[in-house]
């Protein structure tokens, strides 16, 4: 992406007047005869006190700058009487899987704390640009590279060990093949791009995402889903755990 720190400032100055492409980031996805086909949530469970949703790729968590719909927009919609911040957390516009879904204050406060605590246990499938070399490395390990924002090439995030905010992903290595590597990602922390950087970076897995526009290379899509998920219910105090198929 162009870099946003630097040149986004002035380049609605510079492109004054001349027909440029629309931002697809600001536009719902459309069929080819126009029509729109905005990305659909798939409400997995849903009680008294919370849900939990499957959030397609290509949809924002929260809305954006330009673009309103989102989870959170069809989440109001569907519970007009709710309180609170309703999303406990997020995912990136370009990563599919499960949302938690808090209907009241209380709810959203009882399941952030799991977070914090790091006691909700979550696993990404993903799968890279490349082929992870077994013969010399571990099928199973831990990334640990602190993130911290790149200023200077939003929403990039880099690699810091002085500043930066850690980050720590458990990984296991599922299949090799024709190219490509399919994975399953622990984050044990919730830093922003965390997988993808760490999958990425030379001093991770060196191997980029599918489809990862930022890190890596322009796909269909990113080949990135939060499958699954296990935390303790806020109110029954019952351990739940939901699974979403990639």
């Amino acid at each position: 992406p162009a870099c946003r720190g630097k040149c986004k400032p002035i380049l609605g100055h510079m492109l004054k007047g001349l027909a440029v492409e629309e931002n697809p980031l600001d536009q719902i996805p459309q069929k080819k005869d126009g029509c729109c086909l905005p990305p659909v949530v798939d409400i997995m469970y849903e009680d008294e006190y919370m849900a939990v949703v499957n959030k397609p790729s290509d949809m924002l968590s929260v809305p954006g700058r330009n673009l309103d719909y989102s989870v959170y927009t069809e989440m109001k919609k569907r519970y007009p009487n709710s309180t609170g911040p309703l999303l406990v957390h997020r995912l990136d516009m370009s990563t599919s899987g499960i949302i938690l879904v808090a209907k009241d204050n209380d709810t959203h406060g009882k399941i952030q704390k799991q977070f914090i605590d790091r006691s909700i246990k979550k696993r990404y499938t993903a799968l890279l640009e490349g082929e992870y070399d077994l013969q010399t490395k571990k099928k199973k390990g831990d990334i640990n590279l602190p993130l911290s924002m790149d200023y200077l090439n939003r929403p990039m995030q880099r690699v810091n060990f002085d500043e930066g905010k850690p980050a720590l992903t458990s990984y296991e290595i599922l299949e090799v093949s024709n190219g490509r590597t399919r994975i399953h990602f622990y984050p044990k922390t919730g830093r922003t791009h965390q997988l993808r950087l760490h999958a990425a970076h030379e001093m991770g897995l060196n191997i980029p995402i599918v489809g990862d526009d930022i890190y890596g290379q322009r796909d269909e899509r990113l080949c990135l889903h939060a499958g699954f998920i296990e935390l303790m219910h806020p109110v029954t105090e019952e351990v739940i755990s939901f699974t979403a198929d990639a």
